[in-house]
């Protein structure tokens, strides 16, 4: 089987890694022509045109920033849906709007093909070890059909149910990540101004009800003072607010979520869009004049699981 991918940015690249170190045969296409060409010297084929990617492999995958950027690749000059075969299989990696998932998926089923949505959760770290988790949203015997990309992806895969379950449940899920953000930012900010040690306080968070995978994750890189987790502002805006569109159509009142939408509008204005999404501890440290800052964390990322072999399908209850 022979897998065309496009998108090879922060969480892309990582995953297209994965496929060409597991000997998948691979074929790769972005707008940057030094990503490209990374992986033409590790072994994979590049392709000029999305539509000339779709025409030289059997599954096309995307993961991408935005539904915009989603559409011009499948729709667009030079797009793949035009040349899509019966049979053939689109996943789309990119965390995106439900409507358009459905939209989509219409358009490629017309044609004979399987649309399967396939949102990952976890961070680049984990995108890069094959440790993320992976949603897979379409009937269950395309899930059956796209399994063994799938756990060479990542280490838990849970098949959601229909089309369109999988993308609301990733924006859920983001949305609840950048909730623990803007909260560990204000409880380390308010620590360090206290007068705590901040190592003591990052391991009493660890070991305690409030611990997370967010916690163990972005407060190392904001004690360590990079901040880069790989993800910028205006990417956390897109599925922040793409979770908000999705209570409003549901009907369902809200209260935090306005706030954090409101929080991270204000930051892209202060700081930039692509500014670090940990960066939001900014807001809360610089009325202060401090920095907030451990000692002894590593400048890298350090992955919280055993780079062990084997993945786990979820069972869904």
């Amino acid at each position: 089987m022979r897998i065309g991918f496009i998108g090879l940015g922060n969480v892309g690249g990582k995953l297209a890694g994965s496929l060409l170190r597991n000997g998948h045969d691979l074929v790769v296409r972005d707008l940057d022509p030094a990503l490209v060409a990374d992986f033409v010297m590790r072994g994979a084929a590049a392709a000029d045109s999305p539509a000339a990617l779709a025409q030289m492999v059997d599954v096309v995958i995307t993961c991408l920033p935005s539904p915009a950027a989603s559409a011009a690749v499948a729709e667009g000059p030079g797009g793949f849906l035009p040349v899509l075969r019966p049979g053939q299989v689109w996943m789309e990696m990119s965390t995106t709007d439900y409507a358009e998932v459905l939209r989509l998926g219409a358009l490629v089923t017309a044609k004979g093909g399987l649309f399967m949505e396939c949102p990952v959760s976890g961070g680049c770290h984990r995108a890069e070890t094959g440790n993320i988790s992976i949603f897979a949203g379409g009937p269950r015997e395309g899930f059956e059909r796209v399994l063994p990309v799938l756990t060479t992806l990542g280490r838990r895969v849970l098949h959601t149910g229909d089309l369109g379950s999988a993308s609301r449940l990733k924006v859920m899920t983001n949305y609840l990540c950048t909730v623990h953000l803007v909260a560990l930012a204000e409880a380390l900010t308010t620590c360090q101004a206290a007068g705590l040690d901040m190592n003591t306080t990052y391991e009493a968070i660890r070991i305690s009800s409030g611990n997370s995978f967010v916690h163990e994750t972005e407060s190392q890189v904001i004690l360590n003072g990079s901040r880069d987790i790989n993800f910028t502002m205006d990417l956390v805006a897109k599925d922040i607010g793409l979770f908000d569109d999705l209570a409003q159509q549901s009907g369902v009142a809200l209260e935090l979520s306005p706030l954090i939408v409101r929080l991270f509008d204000e930051a892209r204005a202060a700081y930039g869009d692509r500014e670090f999404s940990p960066n939001i501890i900014r807001r809360y440290e610089e009325p202060l004049g401090i920095k907030v800052l451990g000692t002894g964390f590593p400048a890298d990322m350090v992955d919280d699981e055993p780079e062990e072999p084997g993945y786990e399908v979820v069972p869904r209850r």
